[in-house]
């Protein structure tokens, strides 16, 4: 209990002293009566009221977003697994394909998103398409990375048993390159939050990024709300990310990082 009292302390007091030197620097904005102070800094008391107001809705529009992303994550993740597999299995297959999951990500998502909108006229698929681009590339160069990572005595033990190539990925190469994939995971996971508000920002029914823009359209009598949503936003991003991290303590207990922490126990 003292132990994790410890870990969470630190944390909690950066995040008040932060939230206090927030209030302090809003209310000097707008007590020297700067233009629009609310607009540009907003009171975080006030912050926290809206967000208990709407709730309701900002959770339900919060889910929507989460849907698509998570979504777009799995398939993304899969595809960069399956990717990062051929690739290590063949040198042929990765001289063939490495360039072109380089050129992949020269295209700004920022102009990709309404190409992908206009192409399957379905904002939830076009939020779920954005989200796995985002996603496949970080997964695909850790895991690729990992994958090629192993030691070479390693490799000639495998061999000297006369181990099949099966064997040499499941009991070797996979497990090596978990470290790896997780990387790519945590680098992708809030990303492809901000991939689905993209899209939602150009037009959708339904996500954050709707009640974000509408909020913002309508200018300084919607602040408090359009600040909500922004922070709605990255708690979502942090969420993801937190939950990779729970995901891999779990299943890679034996990193460095974990060893005498309590790992996966």
């Amino acid at each position: 209990m003292r132990l994790h009292l410890k870990r969470i302390l630190p944390t909690a007091i950066w995040v008040l002293s932060l939230l206090a030197i927030w209030e302090l620097v809003s209310w000097i904005l707008t007590i020297r009566e700067v233009t629009l102070a609310q607009s540009k800094l907003p009171y975080v008391h006030e912050l926290m009221l809206t967000l208990a107001s709407y709730g309701p809705t900002i959770l339900s529009e919060s889910a929507a977003t989460l849907a698509n992303s998570g979504t777009g994550f799995l398939l993304g993740t899969i595809t960069g697994i399956l990717l990062a597999i051929t690739m290590s299995l063949s040198f042929w297959a990765e001289r063939v394909a490495f360039p072109y999951v380089i050129l992949s990500q020269m295209i700004p998502v920022l102009g990709l998103a309404p190409i992908i909108y206009g192409i399957v006229h379905d904002d939830n698929w076009s939020r779920i398409i954005i989200a796995g681009y985002i996603t496949f590339f970080p997964v695909s160069l850790n895991m690729l990375k990992g994958l090629k990572s192993a030691s070479p005595g390693a490799r000639q033990l495998m061999h000297a048993y006369a181990a099949s190539r099966w064997s040499i990925y499941t009991k070797l190469l996979l497990p090596n390159a978990l470290p790896g994939l997780f990387s790519g995971l945590k680098i992708a996971a809030p990303l492809s939050v901000t991939a689905a508000i993209l899209v939602e920002l150009m037009g959708a029914k339904h996500g954050i990024g709707v009640i974000m823009l509408r909020n913002l359209y309508y200018g300084p009598s919607n602040t408090y709300m359009f600040w909500s949503t922004v922070i709605a936003a990255a708690i979502l991003g942090i969420a993801n990310y937190l939950i990779i991290v729970l995901i891999e303590r779990i299943v890679t207990p034996w990193q460095p990082a974990f060893r005498g922490k309590g790992g996966g126990r």
